[in-house]
């Protein structure tokens, strides 16, 4: 039992240390970032990001930095990634649509599933774990009414009303919760990072230019094929992409 809790200790005060030495390390870049020094403050925010740490305030200031210093792709996509994690952050959002406006390519035209349109409307602001324990309390509250009914024989006066009502509760937080998870796991999307982006009719630079892309571009993955990605634009124009030019999202 002794070595048990020495163990646990050990562990916690391990735990400890490594992340004050993270948060020195972006205090750090954040000082370098406040200065000027935006290659610096990117090295620091690295570090953290190669050790595994998630952090929509870490993407965001990277983000930041990546902007500062002239490189939009990465501003884009490092600001797509704090979106997902903080979907509802105002500075998060506003920072990605500024950046977004200084793509030398433009998607326009682009027809949206109205159905599609309102659901990320719906779900757009609310992170998946806020969404899955939504569903779960709807579906929690489903199984009480259901054992007060049937199993404990204890009815009230619009029972049968609010057992549909939580019913219908459940489903539709279930496909938010599913919608969700689709569009932020599921669906592969990238970001251009490259000046020179073809996007070609097929996998291989002897094929037909499609269009030219351009940093900051976001693009779906659909399929790939030996060095390149076949791609759905924004506008809904399809191609393929050297895998290289990209960073997925």
């Amino acid at each position: 039992m002794t070595n048990r809790i020495l163990t646990i200790l050990l562990v916690t005060v391990i735990c400890a240390a490594a992340t004050s030495a993270q948060d020195d390390i972006f205090q750090t870049g954040v000082k370098y970032y406040q200065g000027g020094n935006y290659d610096d403050a990117i090295k620091m925010f690295s570090k953290i990001e190669k050790s595994g740490i998630e952090s929509a305030a870490l993407y965001y200031n990277l983000g930041n930095a990546y902007f500062k210093s002239g490189d939009l792709g990465r501003a884009v996509l490092y600001y797509h990634r704090a979106k997902r994690l903080g979907p509802g952050d105002a500075d998060i959002i506003n920072n990605l649509k500024f950046a977004s406006q200084f793509s030398e390519v433009q998607m326009v035209g682009v027809q949206l599933n109205p159905i599609e349109a309102f659901l990320k409307n719906a779900v757009g602001n609310y992170q998946l774990s806020a969404l899955g324990w939504l569903s779960s309390l709807f579906f929690i509250s489903l199984v009480v009414l259901l054992i007060m009914k049937f199993g404990l024989q204890f009815c009230f006066t619009g029972i049968d009303a609010v057992i549909i009502s939580v019913l219908c509760l459940t489903i539709f937080a279930a496909g938010l919760t599913s919608f969700k998870y689709r569009v932020d796991y599921l669906d592969r999307r990238a970001v251009i990072l490259a000046p020179d982006a073809p996007v070609y009719s097929g996998p291989s630079s002897n094929t037909e230019l499609e269009l030219q892309g351009a940093p900051g571009l976001v693009v779906e993955l659909l399929q790939e094929s030996g060095d390149y990605y076949n791609v759905l634009l924004e506008n809904k124009r399809r191609g393929w992409i050297k895998k290289d030019l990209v960073a997925e999202i």
